[in-house]
């Protein structure tokens, strides 16, 4: 078992160099082409692998890959995600509740509109007058 130690080491590291060199994104990777690093580490196992380790990816700290945001309570956020203050539940916010009132007036007289005309065509209907949609009677 000892003996296939330094085996099994070797195939673990160049694992991971091959998995590494294929989800490093493209800005990271120096000097050759992703793909060219890719076929090396694949074909070169041992060399293939220390050489992708060495110069292959640019290493940063995680320090480094943060973004530069300000600090503060907003800190990280795009501009249209950032927090607003307090948040109000919708049934709190004095807004929301205007835009249902008013959603619901609108909605109260486009009903209003829609039976007053029904009503307007039961009545020709009714009369005997001919239907604009159908056309005259026969």
């Amino acid at each position: 078992m000892l003996r296939n130690l330094p085996f099994l080491l070797a195939l673990a590291f160049w694992v991971w160099a091959f998995i590494d060199c294929l989800t490093a994104p493209e800005e990271e990777v120096r000097y050759l082409p992703k793909v060219a690093w890719v076929i090396i580490v694949l074909l070169f196992p041992l060399v293939g692998s220390i050489a992708w380790l060495a110069v292959g990816k640019e290493r940063r700290s995680a320090r480094a890959r943060t973004a530069a945001w300000p600090s503060g309570p907003t800190a990280g956020f795009p501009e249209y995600e950032r927090p607003r203050g307090r948040q109000l539940a919708p049934d709190d916010d004095p807004e929301f509740l205007a835009s249902l009132k008013r959603d619901n007036q609108r909605h109260e007289d486009m009903l209003k509109q829609w039976e007053a005309d029904l009503r307007r065509r039961e009545e020709d209907l009714r009369e005997g007058k001919d239907d604009p949609e159908k056309g005259p009677r026969a």
